[in-house]
């Protein structure tokens, strides 16, 4: 019987294998940080759409007798409490609109909708361009342009 010869280092050609090996590994895991970026990102944009969807549906419920769906945004100085009824409600949708198009929010080429859903109640919608491809929400109702996610929420006052 020969006695069995001891191992004493790995060779040159474990190691790069091994190398290799833990190479692909690190390259797994980098593509996995990406995708879990790219996701939370596009929850906190949705999440966003969200709130202010829902910010405006409560707007409405607190301003009732408005036709929000024919309201155009102004300006008005309704902080301190010196509007009426529909000047509260072009308030309400200059603000509304002014937090969806944010310059640096997360809601990209994005725009509200309100409109009258049939039972004495509003549909409130907002798209935006998620995948960054340069879409420009033009509607949400019946259908989003090719590139655009909506938000939409039914409201009655």
């Amino acid at each position: 019987m020969q006695p069995l010869k001891k191992q004493a280092a790995f060779t040159l050609l474990e190691v790069m294998i091994a190398l290799v090996i833990f190479s692909i590994g690190l390259l797994g895991l980098a593509g996995l940080q990406s995708a879990g970026i790219r996701n939370n990102q596009v929850s906190y944009a949705r999440t966003i759409a969200q709130q202010l969807a829902y910010d405006m549906s409560d707007r409405i419920r607190n301003n009732p007798g408005v036709n929000y769906a024919a309201v155009a945004g102004a300006a008005n100085d309704c902080i301190n409490g010196t509007c009426n009824s529909a000047a509260l409600a072009a308030f309400d949708v200059f603000e509304w609109n002014s937090a969806i198009t944010a310059p640096n929010g997360p809601l990209r080429n994005a725009a509200g909708f309100i409109t009258n859903n049939g039972a004495n109640g509003f549909t409130i919608s907002i798209g935006w361009d998620e995948n960054g491809i340069g879409a420009v929400a033009t509607g949400c109702n019946p259908a989003a342009p090719a590139g655009i996610v909506c938000v939409s929420v039914d409201t009655i006052p």
